[in-house]
């Protein structure tokens, strides 16, 4: 009954969402499936009910699905795409040795026989019980509506599906390298998201997803020897067992009975996921704060001690993000060994289990962490890569640092070293490249996690850390269970701070525009009529992007001194970051000026060093030029 009341409590918390704005919208999709595995041939057959409202103000005469198993068969763009790009995943090709001095990549799809590969293929498509024509499009489904759905009318989908679960490729698959059997990421018919910006069916070539919002009903019939965990909240826990039951219950399934089904529901999400292997431990840690976590992980000696240790630390980086970001919204979540590395899903995540402790933590910090960034503040991730990864790398870096008992000044000073570097490689392409297509691998991940971290990292530069984290939360608590933009975060972070931040997001996301100022001489300067002697510090713009400057003085009797520049596009003062220093806030800096000076009353002898951003957390692509020592 809790679940229900639970699934109850979000349908009512969303629908109060959409009476805050009349102007916002979204689509809802609520699911029912039954499904069937066939464990031997590793092929599945199933049934889906979809109950579609349109909540635009378009008439919708098509709609589109996804079918991801589709891309791992040979040929398909995703086949394609490794055979073409120059830093294809390492996970999904083969080294090929040429000779002794060379090798080649040779891609794994490729290489897929008939009872390898996946697929997933659709028949009987009715819509309110009139058949309608679905046209296959490789991994996207086109259906020509029987009739159209009007603005703010429901229909229902019913189809019938036929899957095989491709030898494990990338994400979802079977018999993964540590032998996992059955890791079902993006395994069933998902309509596509229809937004304000239109119909969002992109095919599946390389990574990145985008959902729409609603309620799974999801019931999986399988042998009775496989442990399941996924998304939702099993509803008949006392009949399969596994650890699932309630306390004090015994479960004992008949010698004669071959299979299980476990009926799962999932209110408010917009995926539904799950593993399923003979070999699984579950876990179960209940918290103090109301979320229960499931661990589920290989029996494996090399690995159990790594899994054990884990469970508390995820226990307190939930706490964490409660604290930082908002309240967790849902009563579980799931941490299972499966895939090829690590992904999130709605209310769990699948991740590789085996290697070190630190990196079996940090990969549930990151994964754990798009429960925020990306699974209740859903943006569009093909677009938009840099909000989910880049907000979910800066709790990650947050969090982790948090539990370290070496705690560091600047958690993301890797971000900052590998945005540098690739800025200054000429290969970086804008934060608005569509995620299939960078030229390279390497140019997606450090713009995406790197760059996009330093979006908030900077905020804090800008608008001060105590604006920066209440932006964060204020856009949780703004946005959850919607999908944001980009355009939504400045606003929040301009609604809290007072700052002007338009030119910030165009130049860092749109752009290629770079950060460089440098300090260009420090010279004696003739003071008053009494002939004080002063200091002056000229400085320069060398790249396009505008910032507010923050400089350290530090003097040869050990004092220290800051001064602050405003930028005056922003029309805002920061608050003093260092109060134990003492600041001078100076006259603005507009930008047509690539020039700027100040003078200081002490002698250039009096000066030890001149530092432009002490606190590291402007991305001046050639810090070189930041700092000035008198000798």
């Amino acid at each position: 009954m809790k679940k229900f009341i639970a699934l109850s409590f979000f349908i009512i918390s969303f629908s109060t969402s959409f009476s805050q704005s009349n102007s916002y919208w979204q689509q809802k999709a609520d699911y029912k499936m039954e499904v069937s595995m066939d464990v031997k041939t590793y092929q599945y057959k199933g049934k889906q009910e979809l109950i579609y409202t349109n909540n635009s103000s378009d008439t919708l005469r098509k709609v589109f699905y996804h079918l991801y198993n589709n891309a791992f068969q040979p040929g398909s763009e995703m086949d394609m795409r490794l055979q073409s790009v120059k830093d294809p995943d390492g996970r999904m090709v083969n080294k090929i040795k040429v000779d002794d001095k060379t090798t080649k990549n040779e891609s794994r799809i490729a290489k897929l026989l008939p009872n390898e590969i996946g697929y997933l293929h659709i028949s009987n498509f009715k819509q309110d019980g009139q058949s309608a024509v679905a046209k296959e499009v490789e991994t996207i489904l086109e259906v020509t509506l029987a009739k159209p759905i009007l603005p703010g009318k429901t229909t229902t989908f019913t189809l019938d599906f036929d899957g095989q679960v491709p030898i494990q490729i990338r994400r979802s698959g079977r018999n993964n390298k540590e032998g996992v059997e059955l890791s079902m990421a993006q395994w069933y018919p998902k309509i596509a998201e229809f937004d304000f910006e239109g119909w969002h069916a992109d095919p599946y070539i390389a990574r990145e997803f985008h959902g729409v919002w609603g309620n799974f009903d999801v019931k999986i019939t399988i042998d009775k020897n496989y442990l399941l965990g996924g998304t939702g909240y099993l509803q008949n826990g006392n009949e399969i067992g596994y650890n699932y039951q309630n306390e004090g219950i015994t479960v004992k399934i008949p010698k004669k009975q071959k299979t299980l089904t476990w009926h799962f529901v999932a209110p408010m999400v917009h995926d539904f996921t799950w593993a399923a292997d003979k070999n699984y431990i579950h876990d179960v840690v209940k918290t103090d704060f109301g979320t229960t976590l499931h661990f589920l992980y290989k029996n494996n000696p090399k690995i159990i001690e790594n899994w054990k240790i884990a469970q508390p630390k995820t226990v307190q980086l939930l706490n964490f993000f409660n604290t930082t970001v908002g309240k967790y919204p849902y009563e579980q979540y799931s941490v299972i060994q499966g895939g090829d590395g690590g992904m999130e899903y709605a209310m769990c995540t699948l991740i590789l289990g085996e290697g070190t402790l630190q990196g079996l933590i940090g990969v549930i910090a990151h994964e754990m962490g798009h429960s925020w960034f990306q699974h209740v503040l859903a943006t569009n991730e093909s677009k938009h890569s840099w909000m989910d990864e880049g907000f979910t790398s800066f709790i990650e870096d947050l969090g982790v640092n948090e539990l370290d008992e070496k705690k560091v000044a600047n958690p993301f000073a890797g971000a900052y070293k590998a945005y540098i570097n690739l800025a200054n490689s000429g290969k970086e392409q804008p934060l608005s490249t569509h995620a299939d297509r960078y030229d390279e691998n390497r140019s997606y991940s450090i713009a995406s996690y790197s760059k996009g971290e330093l979006f908030l990292t900077q905020l804090e530069y800008l608008i001060g850390k105590e604006n920066l984290m209440k932006t964060v939360k204020r856009f949780y608590s703004e946005f959850k269970f919607k999908h944001p933009t980009p355009n939504d975060i400045k606003r929040t972070a301009e609604r809290v701070s007072g700052a002007n931040l338009d030119w910030y997001l165009t130049d860092w996301t749109k752009t290629l525009n770079t950060i460089d100022y440098g300090i260009k001489n420090v010279v004696e300067s003739d003071g008053n009529f009494l002939k004080s002697t002063k200091t002056k510090i000229s400085l320069e713009r060398i790249g396009r992007m505008p910032m507010p400057i923050d400089i350290l003085v530090e003097y040869t009797d050990g004092t220290k001194e800051t001064f602050y520049i405003p930028l005056r596009m922003m029309s805002f003062e920061k608050e003093n970051p260092t109060p134990e220093i003492k600041r001078t806030i100076l006259k603005d800096w507009a930008w047509g000026n690539p020039n700027y000076f100040f003078e200081i009353d002490k002698e250039k002898t009096a000066i030890k060093k001149i530092t432009i951003d002490p606190s590291g957390l402007m991305a001046d692509v050639k810090p070189d030029n930041n700092s000035y020592e008198i000798k």
